[in-house]
């Protein structure tokens, strides 16, 4: 054998959570699921004293699950959210058929009616925020955008002419025009303003480009340092790419966004509990309001059932689905 050859035998499998994050970026999954599936798998693992998922089975998870409901006292939403982690685990990565799925426990999803802001408690929020915040909260009220969407804006993306906003690698990666509201348009404009002096200043000092989808970065290495392909809302700072661990700007970060938001909600003394994603609850029942079509409604939000939309509609009916209670006919109040 040549000096410095490695026996192939010897060469270690990747680990196991190693190779999760391997499968999760093959399917193109994004690093935020990647990492609350790693996470969930880690938990798995080690809530059965670290044994080997393909020593366990429908036992196992089961009693996982019952440990999350029971004692944990989580919600519906992470019950689920654990319970896909675990499948994709086994069914992807160590390619074990789940013939037991379908005895596994599945709570049953409550129905929920979205929280819906008033124009008049939309206008209290937006008072008490100011600067890029501000920008991006009218956004999402006047686009229907998800707050990742508008964070993840690319100036390429914007089109003043035709008043359009094209929303690249939505949910399920699909891509979406909405509209760009005429009352955000000079904003906008200020705002890629700025972004332009930070891009500037990138090319001034020869910074690594921005991010780019997918394989772009190999296909063509320069796009990443071209105005187009630049964030419409850039971080003030640089940091590293957790995926590639490259230095370099990034956009905004989501829960800097969300936290401008709950501090306005509270400072509005709002008594609803509302977050970034309410202001598009609002904008889709407050375009339902208008008398605009729940197929439109459904294109403009990226739903892939009109069921999901038509929840909007639902909201409308005050009151207890629009009828007057008897006690407001009396004439003796």
């Amino acid at each position: 054998m040549k000096s410095g050859s490695q026996n192939p035998s010897s060469v270690q499998p990747p680990k196991l959570l190693d190779q999760l994050r391997r499968c999760l970026r093959d399917r193109h999954y994004s690093f935020a699921t990647e990492r609350v599936y790693v996470y969930w798998s880690r938990w798995y693992i080690r809530f059965h004293n670290l044994r080997h998922p393909a020593d366990m089975g429908a036992p196992e998870i089961h009693a996982f699950l019952s440990y999350l409901s029971n004692e944990r006292d989580v919600s519906l939403s992470t019950h689920h959210q654990a319970l896909c982690a675990l499948l994709f685990l086994y069914k992807h990565v160590l390619e074990i058929e789940l013939p037991w799925i379908d005895n596994l426990p599945t709570p049953t999803k409550p129905v929920r009616q979205p929280t819906v802001l008033t124009r008049q408690e939309i206008d209290l929020i937006f008072a008490q925020m100011t600067g890029t915040h501000l920008l991006i909260a009218q956004l999402l009220y006047g686009t229907g955008m998800r707050l990742m969407e508008c964070a993840q804006l690319r100036v390429k993306d914007i089109d003043f002419q035709r008043r359009e906003i094209t929303i690249r690698r939505g949910k399920r990666n699909k891509d979406r025009l909405t509209m760009l509201p005429l009352s955000l348009v000079q904003p906008l404009r200020d705002q890629l303003a700025y972004a332009k002096s930070l891009y500037e200043e990138d090319r001034l000092y020869r910074r690594n480009g921005v991010m780019l989808p997918d394989a772009l970065e190999r296909k063509y290495p320069a796009a990443g340092t071209q105005w187009g392909w630049y964030w419409v809302f850039p971080s003030d700072h640089e940091s590293t790419d957790p995926r590639s661990g490259i230095v370099r700007r990034h956009h905004l970060y989501g829960q800097t966004i969300q936290r401008a938001v709950k501090r306005a909600v509270l400072a509005a003394k709002l008594t609803k509990r509302a977050s970034s994603h309410t202001f598009r609850h609002s904008f889709a029942t407050h375009l339902i309001e208008a008398g605009y079509d729940t197929r439109t409604v459904q294109e403009l939000l990226g739903h892939t059932d009109v069921s999901t939309t038509q929840v909007y509609a639902h909201v409308l009916n005050k009151g207890g689905r629009g009828v007057s209670s008897p006690i407001d006919l009396v004439s003796t109040f």
